[in-house]
């Protein structure tokens, strides 16, 4: 049922059954909210979504509250504002005071809050709460006392990824987000999959970083420093420089990583190819002499982790590959160790993956191989921008390359690796080659391109009969 309400003295479409919050958004009208998660049930523990109603004594939850017809609202009434910046001063008030040196600086929707209200002075002193930054993980860094509660982080660990690993601990003013006991997040239940950091909405949550690592390996003449990249990262990257999103930029980011230093620069594309094919031959191995099924990738070390805590009984349909980022590594340590004569603990790897348990996966010891891991330092998206700029680079100034060999080709199977069910459509293509002898007609399987919800398809490949899926 679609009626009109009033908003701001004009008037706007409604849907029964929408929050207000809905409403206005479907209408282009923003409001601006600390807790509210999309796909979430709204809890209005922030209050920063608040608008005025005619005939309410007070001021409403704009997310919480369902919208009603003929409704008056105002939005960015006086006393609207006076509210919320009221809030945002009440969280500045017990807030570290170093934003300049703040993981979050610029990209801080608390920051953003502040400027927006026009927030200049702190109105509101008192005794900060002190709490000691929790740096025990391998892929994430907790700071409580950059933490303003609003139970996002908590949410996401809990009803999107089913782990739990964090949630609220204490009462009243002693409140705050860990892990269980408030232990280190290395003995929790964390598979370090990173969730929790795009959520928070400070720098209460950050990835750990190998920034110092790496820097000290570039200006160190005894190392033969080399990196790979996800395929995944000159797409991500473009947005971080204000190129349009979504334009693969490859070849500039393979000329801007010899720029900052590194002796070589490998596609990490060239591994998904290898892990493709190592895959796909497990999976018919295991068709022909009834191995254990479903066999499961082993792509992601977030899903490695969870199935190890959390379903061991699946152990047995995991994959036994490792995943490219790490095969690319063994393959540096070894072929290309041995081929140009370099001794392997005199190579320093350096990987560029979008995933922060990928550098949970590299300090495993099930990545070591003789004493020498596979990948020395990972680092995230966010951490290669900060890099590039340190190193004063324009990227739109350099002129496009390509990886270096041996490692340069790849298929377009192993690209497509980078977007949601490219693995699954790489492995589609391989198996069907290797089953049926003939490649497919139609390279492109619609079925599993879709973004959301569950992906299936039952294809028949030869004699056999496959089915894939994933979420």
């Amino acid at each position: 049922m679609i009626f009109n309400i009033e908003v701001n003295n004009k008037t706007i479409k409604a849907q029964k059954g929408d929050t207000i919050l809905m409403a206005l958004k479907n209408n282009g009208i923003k409001v601006p909210t600390l807790c509210h998660m999309e796909d979430f049930k709204a809890t209005g523990s922030c209050r920063m979504c608040v608008v005025e109603v005619e005939g309410k004594p007070n001021l409403i939850p704009a997310c919480s509250y369902p919208v009603e017809e003929w409704m008056r609202i105002w939005t960015h009434s006086p006393k609207v504002i006076h509210a919320r910046k009221t809030i945002v001063e009440l969280l500045l008030s017990n807030h570290p005071d170093d934003c300049l040196y703040c993981e979050r600086n610029g990209n801080c929707e608390l920051q953003k809050l502040a400027i927006e209200l026009n927030v200049r002075e702190r109105r509101f002193p008192g005794k900060k709460n002190k709490y000691k930054t929790d740096p025990s993980s391998a892929s994430i860094v907790r700071d409580p006392a950059k933490c303003i509660l609003c139970g996002r982080c908590a949410r996401i660990c809990e009803k999107t990824i089913g782990v739990s690993a964090i949630d609220f601990i204490g009462k009243g003013s002693k409140s705050i987000i860990g892990p269980a006991f408030n232990k280190g997040l290395n003995i929790s239940s964390c598979i370090n999959c990173g969730q929790c950091i795009l959520v928070c909405p400070t720098g209460a949550l950050y990835e750990k970083a190998h920034f110092a690592e790496i820097q000290d390996a570039l200006h160190n003449p005894d190392l033969h420093v080399v990196i790979q990249y996800s395929p995944t990262v000159p797409i991500t990257l473009a947005e971080e420089f204000g190129i349009k999103p979504g334009k693969d930029i490859n070849g500039i980011l393979n000329a801007v990583l010899r720029k900052i230093g590194f002796e070589k620069v490998f596609d990490t594309a060239f591994a998904v190819d290898l892990m493709v094919m190592e895959e796909s031959d497990e999976l018919i191995d295991r068709l022909q002499h009834d191995g254990k099924l479903p066999m499961f990738t082993s792509c992601c070390p977030g899903w490695i982790k969870y199935i190890e805590q959390f379903r061991p009984d699946f152990i047995e349909n995991l994959s036994t590959c490792k995943s490219p980022q790490q095969m690319m590594g063994a393959v540096i340590n070894s072929y290309y160790s041995q081929t140009n004569n370099i001794p392997s603990e005199k190579i320093y790897s350096v990987s560029v993956m979008p995933c922060t348990a990928k550098k949970f996966e590299a300090q495993r010891e099930q990545m070591t191989h003789k004493g020498i891991t596979d990948v020395d330092a990972v680092l995230t998206t966010r951490e290669l921008a900060r890099l590039i700029r340190l190193n004063g680079i324009d990227i739109n100034q350099c002129e496009p390359g390509t990886p270096d060999l041996p490692f340069r080709n790849r298929s377009s199977a192993g690209k497509i690796a980078g977007v949601s069910g490219g693995i699954m459509e790489s492995m589609i293509r391989t198996l069907n080659y290797k089953l049926s002898g003939k490649e497919l007609l139609n390279y492109k399987i619609q079925e599993i391109r879709n973004v959301k919800g569950r992906k299936e398809i039952t294809i028949k490949m030869g004699g056999t009969e496959i089915g894939d899926g994933c979420d």
